[in-house]
């Protein structure tokens, strides 16, 4: 009389003891990855909490000197006296911008600073959804941050400026426009802030370049004759961005359609030499 016996399989088919199955590496699981890292960071608290606070209070302020000198019937700069809400709400948008743009340098050159991109890319060796994913969570997380401070600031300055010629509502033409345009806006100096760290791979080189190319190269160009300057400013990064939320348009500043279409294309500029960096050179 015969038994039957499976033979036992062989040693390598095994399972080891306490392995740890493989897992594949996906868009989601990198977008977790990189919503994980950016929110184990003190510093992503702090600057995001300044970005939010000089969004809204330096146009609360701003709203209290106009309230504060109308009443008292002060003279008034000619810019500072054709103010609006909308422009009062929106006066913490260049502070906001660099509070921003430095933590999506921070996001990408501080792993550079630290070595954490070796480990990184890694875990993602085909890079380029490292970029993505990057730039994908901290935009989102900086549109969230302008929209909600963007929409804070503009119904109490609102308010402060009720009974003034600055006063404005929602519904005036344009204004939702705008407000949705400033968020965008921040939104998109973040992911150029995340891409110029990624691409030059320092934190204080990535600054210096978002600060030239956003404050800096403006103030450089109204030095030129006036005919060069109403050729290139419009299509300056900063103006290009400014004109996404500008109420009220000239002969020479862009529509909020064109102002968008030109930030897109900076920004997939900043995007594109990242991406290149990021392939051709090692970490």
């Amino acid at each position: 009389m015969s038994t039957l016996t499976t033979p036992p399989a062989p040693a390598d088919a095994r399972p080891a003891p306490g392995a740890r199955p493989a897992y594949r590496v996906t868009g989601g699981r990198v977008l977790r990855s990189e919503w994980a890292k950016l929110w184990s960071l003190r510093s992503t608290w702090i600057t995001l909490g300044l970005g939010f606070v000089f969004l809204v209070a330096f146009g609360l302020i701003a709203a209290a000197q106009f309230k504060s000198r109308y009443d008292s019937g002060h003279h008034m700069d000619p810019d500072f006296a054709s103010s609006t809400a909308l422009s009062l709400s929106l006066f913490g948008t260049n502070f906001a911008q660099l509070a921003l743009g430095v933590l999506g340098v921070l996001v990408t050159a501080g792993e550079y600073s630290t070595g954490m991109i070796r480990s990184t890319l890694a875990a993602v060796p085909h890079r380029l959804p490292v970029l993505w994913s990057k730039s994908a969570v901290f935009g989102l997380v900086s549109l969230v941050v302008g929209l909600v401070g963007v929409f804070i600031a503009f119904p109490v300055v609102g308010g402060i400026v009720s009974g003034t010629p600055a006063a404005q509502s929602l519904s005036d033409a344009g204004v939702l426009r705008a407000l949705l345009g400033a968020g965008l806006y921040l939104a998109l100096v973040g992911v150029i802030g995340t891409a110029l760290g990624a691409l030059l791979r320092s934190v204080a080189g990535g600054i210096s370049v978002l600060v030239a190319s956003l404050m800096l190269v403006p103030g450089l160009v109204s030095l030129l004759p006036s005919s060069w300057q109403n050729n290139v400013e419009p299509y300056l990064p900063s103006n290009a961005g400014q004109a996404m939320f500008t109420l009220h348009h000239d002969a020479v500043t862009l529509s909020p359609t064109a102002g968008l279409l030109v930030f897109l294309a900076w920004t997939a500029v900043a995007l594109a030499g990242a991406a290149w960096r990021l392939m051709r050179t090692d970490a």
